[in-house]
């Protein structure tokens, strides 16, 4: 039987390569956008749209509990078009509210709204400096500064929220994402991630896998990502159809 599905983020880079993958499951996926004009896009890809600020903590819940959802998928972001490094410094900032505030609104919506389960988007790069490939259990790079140390602590702000909220929480910390809608078209970076791939994660995680973190990336040296594909079932070769 499917799931009441409520995705943030719907319209960014990985909610576009998960929705075709919810449908076919036969989930109903309610998925929210800032932006009217994509409200449009996301009704012709088949679900029901929420055009709401993750910021608006009210209107944020009236929207889940409307949508009735029983699992909550967090891919909100807020980072510009290709990663254009003119326009990162303003963005990490902003991206690191998203994870804190942000999720710490979603997960308050969730818990008013009954969900069991949410499964949030992390980073595979935020660990501190020591023995490679890092584990789940390896600790985040806290002591970081400058925008790296926003950005970490944004990661810290969120994992807590889910990690220690009052129903199911799956933290996928991904690798660096490539393929449609990244603005990069091959790998790149330490753990390199398939948009599809990591997409497919966030939909074997609403069933598979104790609450808990994930590393989710293609085989690397930094990360180890055997949990991922013995808990999950996950695998790194995953692609939608053409």
């Amino acid at each position: 039987m499917g799931h009441r599905i409520f995705l943030a983020g719907a319209s960014g880079a990985i909610g576009q390569r998960l929705i075709p993958q919810l449908l076919a499951a036969g989930h109903h996926v309610t998925g929210t956008t800032r932006n009217a004009d994509k409200a449009v896009m996301l009704r012709a890809l088949g679900v029901e749209p929420a055009v709401v600020d993750v910021f608006d903590a009210e209107a944020l819940s009236r929207a889940m509990l409307a949508a009735r959802a029983d699992v909550v998928i967090h891919q909100l972001t807020d980072l510009p078009p290709g990663l254009d490094p003119s326009r990162m410094g303003e963005a990490i900032v902003r991206n690191a509210r998203v994870r804190d505030e942000g999720t710490r609104n979603l997960v308050a919506a969730a818990t008013a709204s009954g969900v069991r389960r949410m499964v949030a988007q992390s980073i595979a790069w935020a660990y501190a400096p020591g023995p490679e490939p890092h584990s789940e259990a390896d600790p985040l790079d806290s002591a970081a500064s400058g925008n790296r140390g926003i950005s970490v602590g944004g990661v810290i702000a969120l994992e807590t929220s889910v990690l220690h909220a009052p129903f199911a929480g799956i933290v996928l910390r991904y690798g660096q994402l490539y393929g449609p809608g990244t603005g990069a078209d091959a790998p790149a970076g330490a753990s390199p991630l398939h948009v599809d791939a990591a997409a497919y994660a966030a939909l074997l995680a609403l069933d598979k896998g104790a609450p808990g973190i994930f590393n989710v990336a293609e085989p690397n040296q930094a990360v180890s990502t055997q949990k991922a594909v013995e808990e999950l079932g996950w695998r790194a070769d995953f692609r939608l159809p053409a």
